[in-house]
């Protein structure tokens, strides 16, 4: 039986007490977190905020097994955002702009009722052109179960294992409509605690055709930001869910099958979002080094071309940098892009990698490198 169909639902229920050593931790690790965040300068807050949104798509996608350009996405919250970020790509495509939408719309509208047409409006904006992949899909509206029950399947066609099967489409209605009157309540709970029952019943209810996890996501975030009182996003909970997907899908499973009891899932979901914090301790000093090194080499001129790919270097540049990476990164000439190189390599601010000829690539000198980035000639680099 799931946890739908018990007789007590949706009245969901966690042990306070086994709970509540970890949610005060988590608790003073957000407050301090946008402590440290409020000290930094406006740009550096801005900077920490874009890439912290970027992530946050890209990952919440990639766990739905959809990989989006990172730097579409990244200039598309700049544009929306009106960040003077650099190094901007034109308008990214349809399916790019719509989640970065509903994101947006999710945390810089966090005080704002969430609605059955706010919903229908981000699911359309999840799905411009209908469609699924190749399947057609119902879009801002309701599932209508036309093709049999709602079901999260996975295995091989003959051999599929049913993880999950959500409520019927009759229901969906009365369903969303309690929802949304709890969700929009002042009810007395954390409103931390309030983000993870969120995520979980809106995805035990499943309304949509397709793109339920990505708005569960994004109504936690949602709720989160309203935790804050801010529209300032520094953390990101789709990221390390990806990283924690498996774990994530185990104890959703096991939750939807073990009564209306959620204790462990809001322990898991207190967790992943402590862990989430943890990782953006380590971007603030990612950002931190960043503006570090542009104060140090701010009395040097640097051409917009090296601006670009020093600032792909100092946010963790995937690969070697050669000679015709950089041409492809600033859309010109070999020649153009070695002078570039020459230049920076004659003040200091690169150097060369171990191999040599036609392989030479090039690196930040050790002074200028992210913490935990390594150089060629070091060991592992930052994953």
């Amino acid at each position: 039986m799931y946890v739908h169909e018990r007789p007590e639902w949706p009245r969901l229920h966690w042990n306070s007490e086994t709970l509540a050593d970890v949610l005060a931790d988590v608790r003073h690790r957000q407050g301090r977190l946008l402590g440290q965040m409020e000290a930094l300068g406006f740009g550096l807050r801005e900077e920490a905020v874009l890439r912290t949104l970027t992530e946050d798509v890209v990952k919440s996608s990639e766990i739905e097994g959809e990989k989006l350009d990172a730097e579409a996405v990244r200039s598309s919250i700049a544009r929306r955002l009106g960040m003077d970020a650099g190094g901007l790509k034109a308008a990214a495509d349809r399916n790019v702009e719509g989640v970065v939408e509903m994101t947006l719309d999710a945390t810089r509208n966090y005080d704002k009722p969430l609605t059955e047409e706010r919903l229908f409006g981000w699911h359309a904006s999840l799905f411009p052109t209908g469609r699924s992949g190749m399947r057609r899909i119902r879009v801002g509206t309701w599932r209508d179960d036309r093709d049999g029950p709602m079901q999260v399947v996975s295995g091989a066609v003959g051999r599929e294992r049913v993880h999950f099967e959500a409520p019927a489409a009759p229901r969906l209605d009365r369903e969303m409509a309690g929802f949304l009157e709890w969700l929009n309540s002042g009810e007395t709970i954390d409103p931390v605690m309030k983000a993870g029952l969120a995520h979980l019943w809106f995805v035990t209810i499943h309304p949509f055709d397709d793109g339920n996890g990505r708005i569960a996501r994004a109504i936690a975030d949602l709720c989160l930001a309203r935790s804050e009182q801010s529209s300032q996003r520094f953390y990101s909970m789709s990221a390390q869910i990806r990283q924690e997907r498996k774990a994530y899908y185990d104890v959703l499973e096991e939750t939807h099958k073990d009564g209306t009891d959620i204790t462990p899932w809001q322990a898991w979901f207190l967790g992943c979002l402590g862990r989430a914090i943890g990782e953006a301790e380590t971007l603030l000093g990612s950002v931190l080094a960043k503006a570090r090194f542009w104060e140090s080499v701010g009395q040097t001129r640097v051409n917009e071309r090296q601006r670009l790919v020093l600032n792909k270097l100092l946010d963790g540049f995937e690969g070697k940098l050669t000679t015709s990476k950089w041409a492809k990164l600033t859309d010109t000439s070999q020649d153009t892009a070695y002078r570039d190189i020459l230049d920076l390599l004659g003040r200091g601010i690169l150097v060369r990698g171990a191999a040599g000829g036609r392989s030479t690539s090039y690196v930040l000198t050790k002074d200028f490198q992210a913490p935990g980035k390594k150089n060629e000639k070091g060991s592992k680099k930052r994953s």
